[in-house]
């Protein structure tokens, strides 16, 4: 059993040295991105959220006058 787990170990550490790591530069890059998009979609969500909120609030208040 041991020496399954320990073949196991030393496997998939053999397999991380064969990954191609991005570099500093890459990896910055990508964050900038998905930094940029998550932004961009709080805007729009954030948008659509005050449009319903005031179209309910439109709705809400014409009945009770």
């Amino acid at each position: 059993m041991f020496t399954s787990i320990i073949n196991y170990f030393t496997s998939a550490f053999e397999e991380l040295k064969k990954v191609v790591w991005p570099s500093r530069k890459e990896v910055t890059s990508h964050t900038i991105i998905v930094v940029i998009s998550i932004a961009v979609g709080m805007m729009i969500i954030s948008l659509i959220d005050l449009g319903l909120f005031s179209l309910l609030q439109k709705l809400i208040y014409q009945n009770t006058i």
